[in-house]
């Protein structure tokens, strides 16, 4: 994706209703608008945690005062599960008591209060069940787009599950024999059911990637809803969308290094 057109739906992805407008005037994939607007939420999370805890004390008095905790989060522009934990933190509440009633919210004995979990259970699209369950949901579908991939070619490869405990960081495959990828050798894939922007990258690359091509050799990290085109990557990883699957696979020659063959310095 063109950096211009990314940065001017990134800026309209305000709430999550954007996601349904966007959706309906362009020809864009409502659950790539989901995945932008589901990253940018979490970034103005991050932003912004340090004034709400700042203003604690009057959001818990706003509260005390009968306000709801749904039209508290909207005034202070903030994830309403996120805003009912902190609040009830401010309160004296523990975390394992807030998170039991947005879990089962059914065993809330009083109305008013269970009324209000149902609300901000309802409307965060992120931070809810509901929410991190669609995350997760994401995530396994990605990981199953890669592996089936990698099984229609005939590749053989080592899952995280295959290779705990072997080593200190692990890929979601590593190739059990080096391949040519889009011209490439590749020693392992790692997949991501997110957008590849700067950020995002950037993020990746100092807590998994960078560590791979240490560790592995070279490999692909493949951003199933894309990324902006002009993104500047290392030497040793190559960024690829869903169009990997579209892609003929090459044996290597007999002598390229595989992860087998890794010195042992490297491993867990």
């Amino acid at each position: 994706m063109k950096i211009e057109e990314y940065k001017r739906i990134y800026e309209e992805l305000n709430t999550l209703s954007d996601v349904d407008r966007l959706a309906n005037e362009t020809a864009l994939d409502r659950e790539l608008l989901n995945v932008i607007y589901t990253q940018r939420t979490v970034r103005k999370t991050m932003k912004r945690h340090h004034i709400i805890k700042r203003n604690l004390p009057k959001m818990l008095r706003e509260w005390k005062s009968g306000k709801s905790i749904l039209s508290i989060a909207q005034k202070w522009d903030f994830p309403p599960i996120l805003t009912g934990l902190m609040l009830f933190q401010q309160n004296g509440m523990s975390k394992k008591q807030y998170w039991s009633f947005v879990r089962e919210p059914e065993t809330i004995a009083d109305a008013k209060l269970k009324k209000e979990i149902l609300e901000i259970i309802k409307e965060d699209s992120i931070y809810s069940p509901w929410g991190n369950d669609i995350q997760v949901k994401r995530g396994q579908w990605g990981e199953e787009m890669l592996q089936n991939w990698l099984t229609k070619n005939d590749l053989g490869y080592r899952t995280e599950n295959d290779l705990r405990g072997k080593f200190s960081k692990t890929p979601d495959c590593l190739l059990n024999e080096p391949v040519k990828i889009n011209g490439r050798i590749v020693n392992w894939i790692e997949s991501k059911a997110s957008f590849g922007d700067k950020i995002e990258f950037n993020k990746n690359l100092k807590g998994q990637l960078s560590k791979y091509v240490e560790m592995f050799g070279n490999g692909i990290v493949v951003y199933w809803f894309g990324f902006i085109d002009s993104l500047e990557f290392p030497p040793g990883i190559e960024i690829m969308d869903s169009t990997i699957c579209n892609l003929t696979v090459e044996k290597c020659p007999d002598d390229v290094i595989c992860p087998e063959e890794i010195p042992n310095n490297v491993r867990a």
